[in-house]
């Protein structure tokens, strides 16, 4: 009788089944050098053994939870697309795992505390006789669930064919260590993601006040000094408004539109030959899906872009939905669901924050009864705007410019941890690198 061999689940930081060592090309070479010469002569620890995943952790059927059926409270309702509500009690009472099972085939969600897993999913408990969970969360991450789809109609992930999924997994003390190393590198990527939510959130009350309330303004008619700002800035605005068709605007400011006060790049697909995964070329954004919390992620590249974004540019989706906003961190190539806009003399972050005021305008073209949102070049080009004086602009980029560089450095932070993580997670799950060694890379890979 043929020895049975059980599929061994590998998967990239990128989610495509892979097995080599080499980062890919566009990655920092520094870290590329030093994580490939550790990864040259993978070792094993004793004590690894070789199961299957439904030996180790076992996957178990989520239940069902329509949304008329919750009840108001602070228990996760999850998803095989994520978190989805709350439900005032849980189905599953430890912390655990979610695993798409319908839809978001093979997606993978950790809850630290008791949560409601429904109909789509399956789910892990926690079990920390046998197994840590925060091990198994990043485990499963590399097994590539979401390539075994089953069902061409409605995407599936059949339990029985990830259970038979080999795996080796160390002894319990091992697996904490080693979720202990990757959620230390998690945590920082969590701080650095909620730091800059919270400079964002400074950025934006500020551009409030000066430019929707009309906050220095209104403190000059009054005869006062505007709250937390110098009697020379407060000095180049106005002291008084004068009618316009957006209302009542700030005196000397201009009313206008896209067209008359920025340039805008609308994007334009190249040829799909000049496409690729390996670095070459140009960050290519086609749209929406592309897009982070401020910055785009890298994903496609193009080797013979057509239209360009610079450094700092606002993006804008113009595509199914319209008006979603990042800023471009790199130069790019922009894709025919993607804009660009700046301003002629620069002001990027006056420009970064004006476009998220557009909301409104940008709704309307989501809702006209097309088959899917748009907006062309023309209609953007007519949006209403406000150009205040240059003085006031640089003014403003001035404050929020800070903020925004200090953004900026975090989200480089974020991409060096990221790849970090994702190239030492598969490695260490595996046991092809151990954990003084792993130590090692990390302290060398960052400042």
């Amino acid at each position: 009788m043929s020895k049975q061999h059980h599929p061994v689940g590998r998967v990239s930081p990128k989610g495509v089944t892979r097995q080599d060592v080499e980062p890919p090309a566009h990655e920092d070479v520094g870290l590329r050098i030093n994580v490939g010469l550790r990864f040259a002569n993978p070792t094993y620890g004793t004590g690894w053994v070789l199961t299957t995943v439904g030996d180790f952790c076992p996957f178990k059927y989520g239940k069902g939870l329509p949304e008329r059926d919750r009840k108001v409270g602070l228990v996760p309702v999850i998803s095989s697309a994520g978190h989805v509500g709350y439900h005032s009690t849980a189905h599953v009472l430890s912390s655990g795992i979610v695993i798409g099972r319908k839809g978001t085939v093979g997606s993978i969600t950790f809850s630290e505390r008791p949560f409601w897993p429904i109909d789509t999913t399956f789910f892990v408990e926690d079990d920390p006789i046998r197994r840590d969970i925060r091990f198994t969360y990043y485990l499963l991450t590399t097994l590539g669930l979401s390539q075994m789809n089953t069902d061409s109609a409605v995407p599936g992930l059949n339990r029985d064919n990830a259970h038979v999924l080999a795996v080796k997994v160390p002894p319990i003390w091992e697996q904490r260590a080693i979720a202990s190393t990757l959620q230390s590198l998690d945590d920082r990527i969590t701080l650095l993601r909620e730091t800059n939510a919270t400079l964002e959130a400074i950025a934006q009350a500020l551009f409030k006040s000066w430019f929707v309330d009309f906050d220095p303004v209104r403190a000059r008619m009054e005869g006062r000094l505007p709250v937390g700002m110098d009697e020379a800035t407060a000095a180049l605005f106005p002291d008084s408004f004068e009618e316009s068709e957006l209302g009542f605007v700030p005196r000397g400011w201009r009313v206008g539109t896209v067209g008359e006060f920025f340039v805008l790049t609308m994007g334009q697909s190249p040829p799909g030959d000049t496409y690729n995964e390996t670095g070459d070329g140009l960050p290519f954004y086609q749209g929406r899906t592309d897009f982070g919390f401020r910055f785009p992620t890298q994903r496609i590249f193009c080797t013979a872009p057509a239209r360009l974004a610079e450094v700092g540019d606002t993006l804008v989706s113009v595509r199914a939905p319209v008006g979603d906003i990042n800023m471009a961190i790199e130069k790019c190539c922009l894709g025919r669901g993607v804009a660009g806009i700046r301003h002629p003399k620069g002001f990027n972050s006056f420009v970064f924050y004006l476009s998220q005021t557009l909301r409104q305008q940008f709704d309307i073209f989501d809702t006209e009864g097309t088959v899917f949102g748009s907006i062309n070049k023309k209609d953007f080009q007519a949006l209403s705007v406000i150009e205040p004086h240059q003085t006031v602009l640089q003014a403003f980029d001035d404050v929020a410019g800070v903020i925004d560089k200090r953004v900026i450095e975090n989200e480089e932070q974020i991409r060096t941890l990221s790849t970090l993580r994702d190239t030492l997670l598969p490695r260490l799950i595996s046991g092809q690198l151990r954990l003084p060694e792993a130590e090692v890379v990390i302290n060398e890979s960052l400042p």
